[in-house]
């Protein structure tokens, strides 16, 4: 075996400051889930797992390590929101992560909790970007010995879809132009998308 690989099974602990295997998978992107209650609370807050698993229909997802507000949300009322987390909201999106009940995050955060075009949950106005999403089922994770983990992935179509039209141009949407976000590894680490950070490379056919 090579001696400069640090090796571990991550059942028996990682030997490491933090968990190194968050900060491999990295950076994520960021979702950013807006949600309605039944009774018509509004709730929105970010989670890191999140990502997009089909084209058309386009399915996005997150997952909830607890069974938090947005999972609740979503199950109870069928719908959620996801909204870009920016470089220019990113304290809006850290305040959002409080979790505490009775507390609304779009006040706290000094959100506008705008309307949708087909679903009642809102959207973060402040946000150039949302996907209006209807869920298509929501799945507790369990272990490999068949053991059922606290944490809930929620899937949901997106039926949708609000892009500030400065981050078009001719017809294609700018990346780098709308300044994302992402999770990146250790206790407080994000990343940027930056214009200087791309290269393109085209499939092989």
């Amino acid at each position: 075996m090579n001696p400069h690989f640090h090796r571990y099974e991550p059942r028996h602990g990682h030997g490491l400051a933090h968990d190194p295997i968050p900060a491999i998978l990295g950076p994520r992107p960021i979702g950013w889930i807006s949600t309605r209650s039944a009774d018509g609370r509004p709730n929105v807050a970010p989670y890191s797992f999140f990502n997009i698993f089909n084209y058309r229909p386009p399915i996005v997802a997150f997952a909830s390590v607890g069974k938090k507000d947005s999972v609740r949300n979503a199950e109870a009322t069928g719908e959620f929101v996801y909204n870009l987390a920016t470089r220019t909201l990113a304290e809006q999106v850290n305040l959002s992560s409080l979790e505490q009940s009775e507390v609304n995050e779009f006040a706290l955060a000094g959100l506008t909790a705008a309307p949708g075009m087909v679903v009642a949950a809102p959207r973060v106005g402040e946000s150039p970007v949302a996907m209006e999403c209807r869920v298509t089922q929501i799945q507790q994770l369990s272990a490999l010995d068949g053991r059922a983990l606290e944490t809930w992935m929620v899937f949901g179509e997106v039926v949708a879809v609000h892009i500030d039209q400065a981050l078009l141009a001719d017809g294609v949407y700018d990346t780098a132009a709308a300044q994302h976000i992402l999770r990146g590894g250790g206790p407080a680490d994000y990343f940027e998308v930056l214009p200087q950070g791309l290269f393109q490379m085209r499939r092989p056919r």
